[in-house]
């Protein structure tokens, strides 16, 4: 009988994407709006685009929207959408610049040729450069003073402190502790540290209080650190048409990962307590962050 019919239950992918898919069209539209400046060259203007559009997750705007809104913030507010885009055009650096062949040396990226075999290695180096510093300008053309803060949030998220330093130990260029603490290290600064960053600045946009602003810097933290372990066991366990990149790479080049520390049980252990941690951490704000928890929930269980 129809009645006795079962409706298929929605996966965890298509879940995050019902959730991701409204952020990535209002990403990629504040993106378009603020990507480039009057006279930057057209061949410059053409790689930052192919850089930064049409693509991606667009899960660090994505938080700051989200983020915002949790503290009754509008995330069409014109700070929050340059927060974040600026945050989004960091990581897109970010991206371009570990893609050179003297950082991870990869040639795919979103599906496709990444930066350097596009359009040359010195193009890739300056595109990755013009979309850094035009992160800031975005910031800066603000004429709310709040902006101020987010300038300083992103420039310790993105800097010598933060991402750098996560890069740097990760290419074993500076010295780290051992075993989990080490990864810790690395895994805090090079990927939690904007995760966090995105977080805060959704939270500073909306006026958050200390004690928001407190258990939402926890949730950033913790969602932080167990992305990057679920990206570990993605690395391992998922195919490159699947990742859109390219997979084994970590293991192949001989970085450390979580797996090569503990395996893939206890790895996924602790991505999962991590990720109760961070829902824990939004408790008090109630209903408000339904969908920042939910959020935590299904990207631990993604599949790319």
């Amino acid at each position: 009988m129809i009645g006795s019919l079962k409706m298929p239950v929605s996966s965890p992918s298509n879940q995050l994407q019902k959730i991701l898919a409204p952020l990535g069209e209002k990403a990629e539209r504040d993106l378009r709006q603020f990507l480039t400046e009057p006279g930057t060259p057209a061949e410059l203007a053409e790689a930052m685009a192919y850089c930064t559009l049409d693509g991606g997750k667009r899960l660090r705007p994505g938080r700051v929207y989200r983020t915002a809104e949790a503290v009754g913030a509008d995330s069409d507010d014109e700070l929050t959408r340059r927060a974040a885009v600026a945050v989004e055009l960091v990581h897109c650096y970010s991206r371009v610049h570990d893609d050179l062949p003297a950082m991870d040396d990869d040639s795919l990226r979103r599906g496709r040729p990444t930066a350097h075999v596009k359009f040359g290695e010195a193009m890739a180096i300056l595109t990755g450069d013009a979309l850094l510093t035009r992160s800031f300008s975005v910031l800066a053309e603000s004429e709310d003073p709040t902006a101020s803060m987010l300038v300083g949030e992103l420039a310790k998220a993105a800097g010598a402190t933060g991402m750098i330093a996560g890069q740097a130990a990760d290419m074993d260029l500076c010295e780290i502790p051992d075993g989990l603490e080490g990864l810790k290290y690395i895994h805090s600064r090079k990927t939690g540290a904007m995760i966090r960053a995105a977080v805060r600045m959704g939270a500073i946009c909306g006026n958050a209080s200390d004690d928001k602003l407190s258990a939402l810097d926890e949730y950033g933290l913790s969602l932080g650190l167990a992305f990057q372990l679920t990206d570990d066991l993605l690395d391992v366990t998922a195919s490159s048409a699947d990742l859109g990149k390219t997979a084994g790479k970590d293991a192949a080049s001989g970085k450390r990962t979580h797996l090569g520390q503990m395996g893939i049980a206890d790895a996924a252990d602790i991505a999962k307590t991590l990720t109760n941690r961070a829902i824990e951490a939004i408790g008090p704000l109630g209903a408000a962050a339904d969908t920042l928890a939910k959020l935590a929930r299904l990207l631990a269980k993604r599949k790319s």
